[in-house]
């Protein structure tokens, strides 16, 4: 098979296409016929040696993938070959197969192709587990989602309105408000165009309840200015290159909780949290309620190019790689 490897760190042009072993099943593990991988920010970070996992080299990134079961490993019995599924691979997606163990997996809704099922695990679940397990979001209160054009942050646009929530969306041009407006926003805001905060407060009469972000760095320092009383901030990622520091003084004064959301983290400490996660989304997405952009399909080849793009923010939504 093809495979892309990572066999040193540093970025897209670091990697290469190569002739590699198909790889077999082990006990509980089945072998995936992949027809899609999702290109996520984390990509960006691993093949850096600067993602919270660390793999040895060399490796396969990709981390999110649909397609068939071609082969099943002693001990699986949810699962057969030519099964269409989604799998939550950690690593070893941009390829033309990949090995996952059982516990892994997602069946595939019958009416998703492979394409639009890759581009649905990381960014739907961190949207869902985040907003109804994380931060509690309710019908009716404010939810402010930062990055509102990008994978993740326009799931989070959806889903948001699929809980009943009033969605404010920020993003850095005009073109990516459009899209968040398309998707369901009721407001949006760019950020570029100086603080964004007062507006804020005026769309919901004092701060939002609840805020998404992706984005962090001067970001998040303005999101701490325009939170309501008892709202959840809801820390996702960096994608602006600075960790930001949330001060204790405004914590305890505005009553409020800084919330982290590793959703990788779930595939094995919440897995029960993880499946009722995609049947609620699986259902808004039979409804009409989600519908998941993906605005570019790569080739295995222009991998590279790919993760360059996102890193480059030229992505509009999810971008995804087809063997």
């Amino acid at each position: 098979m093809k495979a892309v490897l990572c066999r040193r760190w540093g970025g897209p042009e670091s990697l290469s296409v190569e002739d590699a072993a198909d790889p077999a099943p082990g006990p509980g593990e089945v072998a995936i016929r992949v027809e899609g991988c999702g290109v996520n920010f984390a990509d960006t970070l691993i093949i850096q040696g600067k993602y919270q996992v660390r793999p040895d080299l060399p490796f396969t990134p990709g981390m999110e993938v649909a397609g068939a079961i071609a082969a099943v490993g002693e001990g699986v019995e949810r699962y057969r070959v030519g099964d269409a599924v989604i799998g939550m691979v950690g690593t070893g997606g941009f390829a033309e197969r990949v090995v996952c163990p059982e516990r892994h997996l997602l069946s595939r809704p019958a009416a998703v192709d492979g394409v639009t099922a890759a581009s649905m695990p990381v960014a739907y679940g961190t949207a869902h587990i985040a907003l109804a397990d994380r931060a509690g979001l309710k019908p009716g209160e404010s939810l402010l989602v930062h990055g509102a054009s990008g994978g993740v942050g326009l799931a989070a646009v959806e889903v948001g309105k699929a809980m009943g929530a009033l969605v404010i969306a920020t993003a850095s041009s005009d073109d990516k408000l459009a899209i968040a407006r398309e998707h369901g926003a009721d407001h949006a805001i760019d950020y570029t165009k100086g603080e964004f905060r007062d507006t804020v407060k005026e769309l919901t009469g004092g701060g939002a309840d609840v805020i998404f972000d992706p984005v962090g760095g001067d970001v998040f320092d303005q999101s701490l200015r325009c939170i309501s009383w008892g709202g959840r901030l809801l820390v996702i990622g960096f994608a602006a290159g600075r960790i930001p520091q949330a001060p204790a003084n405004i914590v305890l004064v505005k009553n409020i909780s800084v919330v982290g959301v590793h959703w990788g983290t779930y595939r094995d400490k919440g897995r029960t949290v993880l499946r009722d996660s995609f049947t609620r989304i699986f259902g808004w997405l039979e409804e009409g309620k989600l519908r998941p952009l993906v605005s570019r399909t790569y080739i295995l080849d222009e991998t590279a190019r790919a993760i360059g793009d996102l890193a480059e923010r030229r992505a509009r939504g999810k971008i995804v790689v087809t063997p």
